[in-house]
């Protein structure tokens, strides 16, 4: 698949087939992710791939600490401030085709919050990647895991994978570390959720719009 071809076609997953990727497949798609770029080559990435039993325990009770604590926040990495003008319409855009999909309303906060939590169980994938960082590396450690995790999801697409990018899950980093008994030096970043797709799922079917270059791309020659 061309590079034009993986950036046109790349869509978040939210409802996964339950049987695992081959293990080779997996090895592959990380091996391509390994060669990312990062500040001064130094890979501050750290990934803990999630599967089977381990996976379906971490899911369980994730979901049942945020459902009974959602305001429990604990991220390594600061959150948004806010979103405000073409960042929040962009943000509600999205929320808004996801829940239209599923034929959720904009009342029905229940069913929202039940779609919410499938979050930190993957969205049932049989694969979670949980990403970190090296904490002395600091945002720009931070900055080179972004970069690692569009290559992530890149290589998966090309290897017939979906997935999704998580940043829900490093909102409750301190549950997660807990959880996964992680080092206090790894900072957690986000999940990555891979398997492959309900093909047919409507919450599959939903694409998102992306901001005309002239939005994004300042030109400065003279």
């Amino acid at each position: 698949m061309q590079f034009e071809d993986l950036m046109a076609q790349r869509w978040s997953c939210r409802e996964y087939l339950p049987e695992p990727v081959a293990d080779e497949v997996l090895a592959d798609v990380f091996a391509l992710a390994q060669r990312s770029a990062s500040w001064c080559n130094t890979q501050a990435w750290g990934v803990y791939l999630l599967g089977g039993e381990a996976l379906a325990t971490f899911g369980k009770q994730l979901t049942e600490h945020v459902a009974h604590h959602p305001a429990d926040l604990s991220p390594d990495v600061p959150l948004p401030g806010q979103y405000v003008g073409a960042f929040a319409e962009r943000r509600r855009g999205a929320g808004f085709a996801l829940y239209e999909s599923l034929g959720i309303a904009r009342d029905d906060y229940g069913a929202r919050a039940a779609q919410m939590l499938r979050n930190f169980e993957g969205f049932g994938a049989p694969h979670l990647a949980i990403i970190t960082s090296d904490r002395d590396h600091g945002v720009y450690g931070a900055v080179d895991c972004g970069g690692y995790v569009a290559n992530l999801i890149n290589a998966a697409l090309a290897a017939g994978i979906a997935s999704i990018a998580q940043g829900a899950i490093g909102m409750y980093a301190g549950k997660v570390r807990e959880l996964l008994d992680l080092p206090e030096d790894r900072l957690v970043i986000c999940g990555v959720a891979l398997g492959r797709p309900v093909a047919d799922h409507p919450v599959n079917g939903f694409r998102t719009e992306r901001a005309a270059l002239t939005d994004v791309v300042t030109e400065i020659r003279s």
